[in-house]
């Protein structure tokens, strides 16, 4: 499928290690000797799982545009063993690092008083301008959009040539989800290591005890809209590889897809929840995963091992892939 002899990859140095003949990624579990290392290992395992997904998606993918009505056209090859493994890990330390994200230590009313409204930039400065005596109403109406989002990809399967592939497209769809929440609990961008308080601290009009909560320095960035986004980028995704007819239409579909994680950051500014930057991130972290992942699942490949690796030094996962080009 591609001419060149081996692929040079110069950006990274781990791209060094992917040529014609071999290519292997490692996670590796070192041994946990404080919790700060261990939280930083399990980042590193979760990153380099990103890592993988972007590098597979830049194969060329291996299918011919057939016409939808034929039930016989899967553009995606799910590897049940590779993705339950995924899916299996993955699910765990989502839920071991929600208890890290909602554990957070109260904030200090030192901390509180020290804030400092001018030092706000203009773009997030709007989230300080809002109704307090709204918010937990918009916290509300935020919540039902993110549900709603969570659950619009079940409209793929009303789709006559989507669902033939309902158990594939099913757990493609868990897997983008839990590795967007992964990102969003272990990687340096989220939570676990930004300690951003949100807006409703800096309101004067509400007691400590309202803004004291440790929950409030996980402004940065919206894990709501992360998912919201990586939902409907994903749906937009998967229908248009489906129906490769549609053409340069597709970017209706993205245009489309962009607007429940709107309306749920929008609601989440209203909710003192968040500045208008964390909002943009989370839709551009959400909307690489949902996009990025089912490319992944397009490129066809037979020589794709996952097993364990054990040495005197560490224990873990290891995937193997030997392309055929």
């Amino acid at each position: 499928m591609i001419g060149s002899p081996k692929i040079i990859l110069d950006c990274c140095p781990l791209f060094s290690l992917l040529d014609l003949d071999y290519f292997a990624v490692g996670c590796y579990l070192a041994k946990k000797e404080t919790m700060k290392k261990n939280k930083a290992n399990s980042f590193s395992c979760y990153y380099l799982t990103l890592i993988m997904v972007i590098i597979f998606s830049m194969g060329k993918p291996v299918y011919s545009q057939q016409p939808v009505s034929d039930s016989s056209f899967h553009p995606y090859h799910v590897n049940y063993w590779v993705t339950g493994s995924i899916l299996t890990v993955g699910l765990t330390t989502n839920l071991i690092g929600i208890t890290t994200v909602l554990g957070k230590k109260d904030v200090t009313l030192a901390e509180i008083q020290s804030l400092d409204r001018s030092v706000i930039n203009n773009l997030d400065y709007w989230s300080l301008k809002q109704d307090p005596s709204k918010a937990s109403a918009n916290g509300v109406y935020s919540d039902y959009v993110l549900g709603a989002s969570i659950v619009l990809p079940g409209l793929l399967f009303f789709d006559k040539s989507i669902k033939h592939d309902w158990f594939d497209i099913l757990l493609m769809y868990t897997e983008t989800m839990s590795i967007t929440t992964n990102i969003f609990e272990w990687s340096f961008l989220g939570p676990t290591f930004q300690n951003r308080l949100r807006p409703v601290t800096y309101y004067e009009q509400l007691t400590y005890e309202e803004k004291k909560s440790g929950h409030n320095r996980n402004s940065f960035y919206s894990g709501h809209v992360a998912s919201a986004a990586a939902s409907t980028f994903f749906m937009a995704k998967v229908y248009s590889d489906y129906h490769p007819e549609i053409g340069n239409n597709k970017y209706f579909l993205y245009a489309a897809a962009m607007v429940p994680p709107l309306v749920l950051g929008y609601f989440r500014i209203k909710a003192l929840k968040h500045f208008t930057s964390d909002v943009m991130v989370g839709i551009g972290i959400g909307a690489l995963c949902g996009i990025l992942i089912p490319e992944f699942h397009r490129i066809k490949y037979d020589n794709i091992t996952l097993g364990l690796y054990s040495s005197l030094e560490a224990t873990g996962v290891a995937i193997k892939w030997q392309p055929k080009f």
